[in-house]
């Protein structure tokens, strides 16, 4: 059975990744997303003026760059057929 993912038209409720033939645009929008979520925390990072707000800002541009990592392999895994 393939795997679903939530589609962000609100009227729909799923679309299978083997039907979807915007699944492209999906990983391009959430990439867009989580490269403003790190652009936004590097600026954090570069501009604290206390290490604590730098800490944090170096705590979410790692787990932006997770996220983006994870982004990819789904979206290779959906090319491979999972």
């Amino acid at each position: 059975m393939p795997s679903e993912i939530p589609h962000p038209d609100p009227h729909l409720d799923r679309v299978r990744v083997d039907e979807s033939p915007d699944l492209g645009a999906l990983f391009h929008r959430l990439n867009n997303q989580l490269g403003i979520i790190l652009a936004n925390a590097e600026l954090v990072e570069a501009k604290s003026a206390d290490d604590t707000s730098r800490s944090r800002g170096t705590q979410i541009i790692a787990s932006a760059m997770d996220a983006i990592a994870i982004t990819q392999e789904i979206r290779s895994r959906a090319k491979r057929g999972w």
